[in-house]
């Protein structure tokens, strides 16, 4: 009796491993539908995408391709206009009077050295406008940065800011050095070469011209003929030209050249002054060159150029 059970067990559990049972089998036809009608979506989204592109989309045949070096034109962007501070901070004023740094400003500015409109300010941050009267230890200053602008003037140009009759002057020469209001400082004749300085600052242009500060001036004469040694004797000597008294601080003979080149260093500012001592003794100046100006010199400046001078030569001319 026990054998008969074990195969009747053993015939129902072959019956049940050759079929599957109904929960199986539903679970499978699921999986299959499922797969069935996903691919069958791909397809169709597949073959409506080739058909028809979606909006926004681009189309290319399959010879174009974007042109990687073509240029993005890009709408400019109109710049905002910078206006101009009407006020600025006082320590800023006397900084760019050129009178000190601006940590040094707020030290006499505490002091009390600085008025504007008669009134002596103290406050730190305080700000003027730039038509106020500015007074530092009671000079007038002026808020543009010093300028020094070296020319190498040529011949046909005047010494003058403008001409009432049209003639070249030398600001046509420097009228793109410096946004500031400059001035030549003294004068060289339309015919005379070399250096002229221009600046806006009046205290130097002052200083630069005023004979007691003996300010070195050395010119290349050219003259019509040799000088006579026993002239050059007498140019070197004080002597009276037009009531005045002549004070020449050196002429010699420029070395290895003719007796008609010669060279003189004189510190008067008149007028023409050097061309009426030559011809005082009866020589014609011929050409006029001024080859040092205030220990400045012509080296790397052609004629016609302008360059700034360095803080050195700036500080140079300070301790003139």
């Amino acid at each position: 009796m026990a054998i008969e059970k074990n195969s009747s067990r053993g015939r129902l559990a072959k019956k049940s491993s050759s079929k599957p049972s109904s929960r199986e089998e539903s679970k499978s036809t699921s999986r299959d539908q499922t797969r069935s009608t996903s691919r069958n979506q791909t397809r169709s989204t597949s073959r409506d995408e080739s058909k028809s592109p979606s909006k926004g989309t681009k189309r290319f045949s399959s010879n174009s391709r974007p042109n990687p070096y073509k240029k993005e034109i890009r709408k400019s962007t109109p710049k905002k206009s910078i206006e101009e501070p009407t006020e600025i901070r006082l320590n800023k004023f006397i900084s760019n009077s050129g009178i000190c740094s601006r940590r040094e400003a707020d030290t006499y500015i505490k002091a009390g050295n600085a008025t504007v409109n008669g009134k002596i300010i103290t406050e730190m941050g305080y700000k003027v406008k730039l038509q106020d009267e500015v007074r530092f230890d009671g000079a007038l200053i002026s808020p543009e940065s010093k300028r020094f602008i070296l020319l190498n003037k040529p011949k046909n140009y005047i010494t003058t800011m403008d001409d009432e009759r049209g003639r070249n002057t030398v600001m046509e020469l420097v009228r793109t050095a410096t946004k500031e209001r400059i001035y030549p400082v003294g004068r060289l004749d339309r015919n005379t070469t070399g250096l002229l300085l221009f600046t806006n600052d009046g205290e130097m242009a002052k200083k630069l011209t005023h004979p007691k500060h003996n300010v070195r001036k050395l010119y290349h004469a050219s003259l019509d003929k040799k000088l006579a040694l026993k002239d050059l004797q007498k140019i070197s000597e004080n002597f009276v030209l037009e009531d005045k008294m002549v004070f020449v601080d050196n002429i010699s003979y420029i070395e290895n050249e003719s007796k008609t080149e010669i060279g003189i260093e004189i510190h008067s500012g008149r007028n023409r002054i050097v061309r009426k001592i030559f011809e005082h003794f009866g020589y014609k100046v011929i050409k006029l060159d001024r080859v040092i100006f205030a220990g400045l010199t012509k080296k790397n400046l052609s004629r016609g150029h302008w360059r700034h001078l360095t803080q050195q030569e700036v500080n140079n001319l300070k301790m003139l």
